[in-house]
This record gives C-alpha cells, sequence and structure tokens, in this order.
C-alpha cells in the first residue's frame, strides 16, 4: 500500500544517540550522543536501554526547544519482550503513547504512522522512532552473550543506539515525508535466525519494487535508496533480484544498506549490522543532515524487519518479515 501525503509532513528535529562499541562506526559523527557505559550508569542492560530511548527524545525536543507537554504522541519500539524498554521510557516522557513492532522496520513504521496523524490534522508534534541494546536483544534472540560460541559470517551485530524524530507540518526549510509504501509480510521459508539478511531480503525486494512501480519511479530519481538492516550478504543478495528485473548495473549503486555501512569492513562484526536502532540512528542522523545540507534532494529509506520470536524460532517456524518505506524530499 503506497501512501502519498498531501501536506507533506516535516521531520522538524532529530536525534541519535549510541553505546561506546558505536564509536567505531563510520556514522559517528553524525551521533548526538555516545556513552561509555552500554547500560547507560543503570543496573540492567534494559533499564539502560529505557534510558537511552528517553536521552534520545529529550534530545529531539530539546533541538525543537518544546517540552513533553507540547508532543501529542509518542510512537516507539524496540526488540525486548512486550518492548518494555519503550515502555518505561513512555512512562518517564508522560506522552500519548502508541508502540509499535516492525522488529528492525519499526524506524520507519513509527514515522508513517506519525505522518498519519500529522496528514490527519490529529497531532502537531509526535516523536517517532527505536532503538536497540547489544546485550538485552542477543542473548534473547540467540544465546547468552556468555557463552561464547562463534557465530557464522552470515550473522550480524546488534547495536546499541536509538534514534528519533519530530515529525510535525510542513514546514519547507526542513526534510518532508512525500510518501511512503506500508510493506506486506513476505516469507520466503528460512528458518536460520543467524541469516536475518537473507531471510529480510525479499520483503525490501518487495517494497522497494512496489514504490517505485506505484509511483511511476525508476532508481535515478532518487539520490540514494537505503535499505536497514539486511548487512553485506542481504544487500547483495537484494541487488541480485532487482538486477534480475532489469535494474542496471549503475543505478544499484544508488543502493546502500544502513547495516552493512555501519561498521565499516571491520571484520569483527561480520556481515554488518542489525537491530532496530541500527537504520533509526542512521536514518535519523546522517540521512536527515544530508538532506538539510542538500547533498541529497530525495531519498528512500526502506527498513526491513525479521517478525521472529524467540518461541517462535524454538518451534521450528519460518522467518516472515516485511519492510516499510518513506520518500523524503527536500522541498
Amino acid at each position: 500500500m503506497v501512501i502519498v501525503f498531501q501536506s507533506k509532513p516535516s521531520i522538524l528535529a532529530s536525534s541519535a544517540v549510541a553505546g561506546p562499541l558505536e564509536k567505531k562506526s563510520v556514522f559517528y559523527s553524525y551521533f548526538d550522543s555516545v556513552v561509555e557505559d552500554e547500560r547507560w550508569n543503570e543496573k540492567t542492560n534494559e533499564q539502560g536501554h529505557a534510558k537511552m530511548i528517553l536521552e534520545a527524545s529529550n534530545i529531539v525536543m530539546k533541538k525543537a526547544n518544546i517540552e513533553n507537554l507540547d508532543v501529542d504522541y509518542f510512537l516507539s519500539g524496540d526488540l525486548v519482550n512486550q518492548m518494555t524498554p519503550s515502555n518505561f521510557a513512555a512512562r518517564e516522557l508522560a506522552i500519548s503513547f502508541i508502540g509499535l513492532f516492525s522488529a528492525c522496520a519499526t524506524s520507519v513504521s513509527s514515522v508513517i504512522i506519525a505522518s498519519l496523524l500529522t496528514e490527519l490534522g490529529a497531532s502537531q508534534y509526535a516523536i517517532a522512532g527505536a532503538a536497540s541494546q547489544h546485550n538485552a536483544i542477543e542473548r534473547q534472540f540467540r544465546y547468552p552473550n556468555y557463552y561464547g560460541g562463534p557465530k557464522p559470517a552470515t550473522s550480524q551485530w546488534t547495536v546499541t543506539a536509538a534514534g528519533y524524530a519530530l515529525v510535525g507540518k510542513h514546514n519547507p526549510e526542513y526534510p518532508s515525508i512525500v510518501a511512503a509504501t506500508v510493506g506486506k509480510v513476505v516469507d520466503y521459508g528460512d528458518v536460520n535466525p543467524m541469516h536475518m539478511g537473507g531471510a529480510m531480503a525479499p520483503a525490501a525486494f518487495d517494497t522497494i519494487t512496489a514504490h517505485l512501480k506505484k509511483r511511476n519511479q525508476k532508481f535515478q530519481d532518487y539520490d540514494l535508496i537505503m535499505t536497514g538492516d539486511l548487512g553485506k550478504i542481504g544487500l547483495k543478495i537484494l541487488k541480485a533480484m532487482l538486477a534480475q528485473t532489469g535494474v542496471k548495473p549503475e543505478e544499484l549503486q544508488l543502493l546502500r544498506d544502513a547495516g552493512a555501512e555501519f561498521y565499516g569492513e571491520d571484520e569483527a562484526f561480520l556481515a554488518g549490522a542489525s537491530g532496530a536502532g541500527c537504520s533509526a540512528s542512521v536514518y535519523f542522523s546522517y540521512i536527515i543532515q544530508q538532506l538539510k545540507t542538500g547533498r541529497f534532494k530525495r531519498v528512500l529509506l526502506c527498513a526491513t524487519g525479521a517478525l521472529l520470536s524467540p518461541l517462535s524460532f524454538q518451534q521450528g517456524e519460518s522467518i516472515p518479515c516485511t519492510a516499510h518505506a518513506i520518500e523524503m524530499t527536500m522541498e
């Protein structure tokens, strides 16, 4: 489903905060805050996760010179059971809260909902975004961190990061959301939780091709099409799928992936980065700044999510995936 926003809601402010290891990210210089303690000086990883979300949201409000009473909605999601970090951050923010789970696609699905609320006149300001905390997520979806088992080359590293944006009425001085595609759930039967990029690539393919077809666009209509978080291997799979439809090699150069690039070429991170905070922190720092400076005029951000749970994996279920996209411009 493709949505065209007639009112062109704008991202009036954004923030990205990250943990200590994320200093190794190629996007490090664009982040607003990086802390030295993975737990954000809290007793547990999950408490630190919630504090990170709260800090990112507060930075957004500070940049926009507003307070929590000025914000109509807080839209957030994460990968912990029942999204408790987002829930607990919402408790402190005291803003009308909509919790969302699209796994690593939540960075974009939250912005789509915020844009719809703005389009309908139901919101003046809405904070939208997502976050992930490495220790909390890794031990939930894979195996205990202290186990020390080696990971295959297809696996990705969950980042400790949060990215949030303030969505409001159109302002030509800020990047605007002109269209979006709400993706379907796509399942090619992948059952390997250590190869998320391969599972999610078909969903990205489905959403990107649907968006371009409905909008009567081509790759070259964009300065950048960025997915997240397929990682290095998932990105190769997506490019191969697109090439089979006739997309030319020079056009595929416009396609990048937040997870593939997050840690650069550091082999310690195997196929790259993942986590709900990966694309969120890249989109709401680097991409927004490139749009504001004029380097990019039009971008398509397509966040991907693997909709599995620890229980579904243990029961032998395959991995259903989705991808949501937003088309942003400086107009």
